[in-house]
């Protein structure tokens, strides 16, 4: 499914296409990113027997010692059954900070770069399934479902086969469920 533009007006169809997809092949993991907290407590709303697991932004991202996700919310999810990770972005970290410090383009952004060629939303999937596979959050060798948007809400829902950070290119993106045409 091609969304015609991308944003948060796609986040209902797009999770309810990823649960689909998910029950269809057997998947039991959903991985979402979610900087708030809502597109992940949306997903809880309708996931059913699916584990869902939340992968926000580092704290610090938006300054130092911020947090985007309120406590509250964060409490939430947790009530609810949903792991939340919150820690460094696979394609960001210590090359952003180097890149902030004294300029440059490093490996991590350009394969961020050319990951963004699909869209916004796929970058983030193959992101956050690497990051919540490296907390153990979901089992290795199995494929599960990732869930992002392009600024928020969501658009993106891929199957994956992620991979550990330090054998990065073994991830295997093996369909797009859905992602907007116009990024």
């Amino acid at each position: 499914m091609h969304w015609e533009t991308k944003g948060p007006k796609n986040t209902d169809n797009t999770l309810k296409l990823a649960l689909d997809r998910a029950r269809e092949s057997g998947i039991k993991h959903i991985v979402v990113a979610s900087s708030t907290g809502r597109t992940a407590l949306n997903a809880a709303e309708v996931a059913g027997d699916l584990a869902v697991h939340c992968v926000g932004y580092h704290i610090g991202f938006d300054g130092p010692g911020k947090d985007r996700m309120p406590g509250e919310t964060r409490e939430k999810l947790q009530e609810k059954g949903i792991t939340v990770l919150t820690t460094t972005h696979l394609l960001a970290g210590v090359d952003r900070g180097i890149r902030n410090k004294f300029g440059g383009v490093y490996p991590a952004e350009i394969m961020a770069q050319t990951l963004r060629m699909l869209g916004q939303g796929v970058k983030v999937c193959v992101e956050i399934s690497g990051m919540a596979l490296d907390a153990g959050l979901i089992p290795h060798d199995e494929e599960v479902i990732a869930v992002a948007g392009s600024g928020a809400g969501a658009d993106t829902a891929v199957v994956i086969l992620p991979a550990h950070s330090n054998h990065f290119f073994d991830t295997k993106v093996k369909e797009i469920i859905c992602k907007p045409r116009d990024f």
